[in-house]
């Protein structure tokens, strides 16, 4: 039994095999020489080398041209196989080059999910559908990681506190109020103080959440407690759903109630709630293409929701 032929060897060249498939369709060695703006002694030396290479004639010589052997064939099968997987190498890194193809991965806050991120990704995808966006939602503190080690590209929503975390980075990019909220028709839409409130059960977010803390210091700041009955959750359809079912009350951002005409805000002010929405991102690491493409859809996105929410703010009340 014949041992196999060692092609990778590096004795075989790409050239090699542009000279033998552009040799059978052309069916000369002097027409394939012409198209490939060769010398015909170049071709021929080229068509020896592979020949010798494989140890078989590729081409039957005859006085209109050459056809290929049954080795020919073989080889011009595979050769060609090799082009086509090399010409889709090269359409795939140009598309990862500018952007066209790629994927995206975005770590998501609560106050990032129900308008900006949606509105983002399909402007995204309307502009350039070969990026794949991924999406991962969690706490900052639990995503920070992710995009320190590069699973993830960047965070998206509340402008955590970053003092303390050396190499990251954030952009502004809207300011929304965080509003305390409950279905429409509840008993406390007319309520107009905060101790009053804790008559019902609340929403609160985990305590890892900086959202969190700043509810704590707001409740600390009238002497109060924060509320016994409470589910401490941040999966926006689960809060969407016991808001709408129960009695519960919830603080959440301005667009959450905005879009959902089933919600509405109670006349119970949070100012020293921190409003700014953003992205964070790794201090030094460069955004991949596919990356820059999400953010400039995020801040096209941005730039369109601010009269909303200044319309439905008390900076445009």
């Amino acid at each position: 039994m014949s041992r196999p032929l060692d092609l990778l060897s590096g004795r075989l060249k790409l050239r090699h095999l542009v000279l033998v498939t552009t040799i059978a369709e052309q069916g000369s060695v002097l027409r394939a020489a012409e198209h490939l703006h060769l010398a015909q002694p170049a071709a021929t030396r080229g068509l020896r080398e592979v020949e010798r290479i494989l140890g078989v004639e590729l081409f039957s010589r005859g006085p209109r041209g050459v056809t290929p052997t049954l080795f020919g064939e073989a080889f011009i099968e595979h050769a060609r196989a090799v082009q086509a997987e090399l010409r889709r190498a090269g359409d795939r890194i140009a598309g990862l080059a500018d952007g066209e193809a790629g994927t995206v991965t975005v770590g998501t806050l609560l106050t990032a999910t129900n308008v900006l991120l949606p509105r983002s990704i399909a402007s995204l995808k309307a502009d350039r559908p070969g990026i794949t966006v991924i999406v991962r939602e969690g706490t900052f503190d639990s995503l920070v990681p992710r995009l320190v080690d590069g699973e993830t590209d960047l965070i998206l929503g509340r402008l955590n506190p970053i003092e303390d975390r050396p190499g990251l980075r954030q952009i502004p990019l809207y300011n929304e109020p965080v509003l305390l909220v409950a279905r429409a028709g509840h008993p406390a839409e007319q309520v107009r103080t905060l101790p009053e409130l804790l008559g019902y059960p609340w929403i609160l977010p985990l305590e890892q959440t900086s959202l969190r803390q700043e509810l704590e210091q707001v409740f600390h700041r009238q002497g109060l407690s924060l509320p016994d009955d409470r589910v401490e959750c941040t999966s926006i359809l689960t809060i969407r759903s016991l808001l709408l079912e129960t009695d519960m009350v919830a603080a959440l951002p301005a667009l959450f109630v905005s879009t959902d005409s089933r919600l509405v805000e109670l006349p119970v002010s949070l100012p020293s709630v921190r409003r700014s929405v953003g992205v964070t991102l790794p201090e030094t690491r460069a955004l991949t293409p596919a990356g820059k493409s999400m953010l400039a859809h995020l801040r096209q996105q941005a730039e369109r929701l601010r009269p909303e929410l200044l319309a439905g703010s008390g900076e445009g009340r």
